[in-house]
């Protein structure tokens, strides 16, 4: 897990360390205007060098210099643009709640209101109004006008504070004709019943009210559902910690008080407050939010822990190394925000195209009116058809088709533990027909394992290891832990030596003990992969192998059956790539390979017409990672490697390779599709409204369901059983 701590985490350029990611909540966006207007707010202050909104987590995300602008001050900017924001809250779902709360009392009263209207206008309905006094019609109109009036003002607030706040900063969002429609229909009814018409539209104001609003609270609990990975993981974050003191005391805290080097007591079943290294105590810890492994993992003195796992087993003491906002969740978070929040090509041109049809809502609604009256049609019936069109024109469901689909798929890759950082990301990755694997540390752990298959010389080994134990060398490591695994005691030894190229020397007792390389040690056999000599004794070797990831032959095998290019790419030994090869039943590989040829191939490939997905882990994959069409590094990747990925991907498996190949397809299909809904939507209702076969009721009903049906379709890909497609479907 010690490379676990790199996981996700992107270099930043020279300078970087004076930016800051500031995250605010902003409940006021309602569509693609609301973003373009937030991020040019913010855009335009001085030291905001990017901002990100999201529509469907109402979260905007800014990089920013806080010497130059500080959280009060972005806050302050979007306040004056009509867009209230505050940082984000340690309980998302308290505000998600909030926001329904609102709403769901004033459902209840235009609900209320619409049944009671309903009812009065039934009296009128139900004979020729020949045959009923004209002062009980009127009568039963002003008691419906007492009952509308209130309610609207009550029940529309949401609608009309939203509008009046993008009116004031001279932009228009979706609920400018909504409140148009609603404002014009009311106060028709009103002017009519004041005129003793029989044209009143009480009943249409508050009925489309209610449907308003009913799609409004649906919408935000489908979001509730639709949230970001980032957001759930605020909520994994522990808030008090077991502090303690220096004369053993411990005391409870709030974990946003722990400083690095503390020691806090984290009992059985509790979460982890912070970043630290286990100082006492023997447990397991459920890593599975960032490993996405579900086995726990063993730790004792000196293992590193991280905030927000589980401790599965007895009470441990750990000093703290990094809290709040500097633990490894908190930068996994903020990666996967910025993710969440990117600006892929599908989301462009959503954005575009709600941004060019917001205006052209309300010219098509005063094109309706003029073209029904210069057809001869009266005023009143003219500003029905036109009040309809402009309901049913809001871009929302437009707005909401592709962020709604990348916040469901980060989260469910983020479930399955790989990360997606780059702003297409998905987008390329769905795009993928070629797959080129590294070999070390990709389709292998990385870690190197003792063969014991033909016994083992115990004493050679434990004074080898105890020897191996003084170097940082990866092939020393390994035997000091092969040593340590067969239950030998390794003690530190005095006076090592280490020799660059070949290995480490020590003179003990008068006698001369070496362990490195075959002819550092003076022997001819090299089928080992080190050696122990000392004077006097013949020398005994150690041979290791790199262990395939335990589904590497089957995931290469899903790949290849669904018509993927497969490739072997390794400077590492002709022979073991070889055997790595034949393992997976990989045909086309190249051993031996410099970073240059590495990117040589890839350029070769993308030549023929392949789109590549690069899979590596070490320095010289960085370069092979950049050029391809999409790239992925495993956690135990070197940073430059993860820094130059699209993706990064958790655990000791190779699976997320398929699965992010197969959400990244699922994704675009079910983005399409999104798309495909509003423009169908559009090219249905927007002619049969300026036509006069939609009412303004029908239109909200519309409008509520075309929002609902694009979020509720992005939400089928959290649980959507997937299988890779092939490599040339669209999907």
């Amino acid at each position: 897990m010690e490379a676990a701590l790199d996981a996700g985490l992107a270099a930043q350029a020279p300078g970087a360390e004076a930016r800051q990611t500031i995250v605010l909540s902003v409940p006021s966006i309602v569509c693609g205007n609301c973003i373009r207007s937030v991020e040019n707010t913010l855009r335009a202050l001085r030291g905001v060098e990017a901002a990100r909104a999201n529509l469907t987590t109402k979260r905007v995300s800014v990089v920013v210099d806080p010497s130059l602008s500080s959280t009060i001050d972005l806050a302050a900017a979007l306040e004056r643009a009509g867009f209230p924001a505050a940082p984000l809250i340690e309980n998302a779902e308290t505000e998600q709640a909030a926001r329904v709360s609102e709403l769901l009392p004033r459902l209840g009263v235009a609900g209320f209101a619409a049944g009671n209207i309903m009812m009065l206008s039934v009296a009128v309905w139900s004979g020729e109004v020949s045959d009923m006094d004209r002062s009980l019609m009127d009568l039963l109109h002003w008691l419906s006008a007492l009952i509308a009036l209130p309610a609207v003002a009550y029940a529309g607030q949401p609608f009309f504070k939203s509008a009046l706040a993008a009116l004031r900063s001279r932009r228009l969002n979706m609920d400018v004709p909504i409140s148009l429609g609603v404002l014009l229909a009311t106060g028709m009814s009103l002017f009519q019943t004041m005129r003793s018409s029989e044209q009143i539209y009480f009943d249409a104001a508050t009925t489309l009210l209610f449907f308003l609003l009913i799609g409004r609270v649906l919408d935000e609990r489908m979001r509730t559902k639709a949230r970001g990975a980032a957001e759930n993981l605020i909520g994994l974050r522990a808030t008090n910690a077991t502090l303690v003191a220096p004369d053993q005391t411990t005391k409870l805290v709030l974990a946003s008080t722990l400083k690095p080097g503390m020691i806090i007591a984290v009992a059985a079943g509790e979460r982890v407050a912070g970043d630290g290294q286990v100082i006492s105590g023997q447990s397991d810890i459920d890593e599975s939010l960032i490993s996405g492994e579900t086995r726990p993992r063993a730790v004792s003195i000196g293992d590193p822990v991280y905030a927000g796992t589980i401790n599965c087993g007895g009470t441990l003491r750990v000093r703290i190394t990094a809290a709040e906002e500097n633990t490894l969740l908190s930068e996994i978070g903020r990666l996967m925000l910025n993710a969440e929040q990117s600006r892929g090509r599908y989301v462009r041109l959503a954005d575009r195209a709600s941004q060019i049809y917001a205006p052209a809502v309300h010219v098509l609604g005063l094109l309706t009116f003029i073209l029904w009256m210069a057809l001869g049609a009266p005023w009143d019936q003219s500003l029905t058809h036109a009040i309809a069109v402009l309901i049913i024109t809001c871009p929302c469901a437009l707005a909401l088709a592709v962020p709604a689909v990348q916040v469901a798929a980060m989260s469910r890759l983020f479930s399955k533990g790989v990360i997606v950082k780059a702003p297409d990301g998905l987008e390329r990755l769905a795009e993928i027909d070629c797959v080129v694997f590294d070999k070390t540390g990709t389709l292998t752990t990385g870690e190197l394992r003792l063969e014991t298959s033909h016994g083992v010389d115990v004493a050679a080994l434990g004074r080898a290891g105890s020897i191996a134990g003084m170097s940082k060398h990866p092939f020393a490591q390994a035997l000091a832990k092969a040593a340590r695994a067969e239950g030998i005691q390794t003690r530190a030894v005095e006076g090592v030596e280490e020799v660059p190229g070949s290995g480490l020397v020590t003179t003990s007792m008068g006698f001369e003990e070496k362990v490195g390389s075959a002819a550092w040690v003076g022997v001819g056999d090299r089928n080992a992969s080190i050696w122990y000599a000392a004077e006097g004794k013949p020398a005994v070797g150690f041979d290791f192998v790199d262990e395939l990831r335990t589904d590497a032959a089957a995931c290469v095998s899903e790949l290849r059956h669904a018509g993927y290019l497969v490739r072997l790419l390794s400077g590492d030994r002709r022979a073991a790539v070889a055997q790595t090869a034949a393992a997976c039943s990989i045909k086309d590989w190249t051993a031996e390979v410099r970073p240059d040829q590495k990117l040589e191939v890839i350029e070769v490939l993308k030549a023929r017409g392949y789109k590549t997905l690069m899979v590596g882990d070490g320095l010289n994959d960085a370069p092979a990672l950049a050029a391809g069409h999409a790239s992925l590094s495993p956690a135990s990747a070197i940073d430059i490697a993860q820094t130059t990925a699209d993706a990064v991907f958790q655990g000791d498996v190779l699976r997320p390779v398929i699965e992010t190949l197969s959400v990244a397809k699922a994704a675009r299909r079910l983005a399409l599709q999104n798309f495909a809904i509003a423009i169908l939507y559009n090219s249905i209702f927007v002619p049969l409204a300026m036509a006069g076969y939609v009412t303004p009721l029908i239109a909200a009903l519309a409008m509520s369901g075309s929002s609902i049906m694009v979020t509720a379709n992005a939400l089928r890909l959290r649980s959507k059983a997937l299988r890779l497609p092939n490599a040339g479907a669209s999907a």
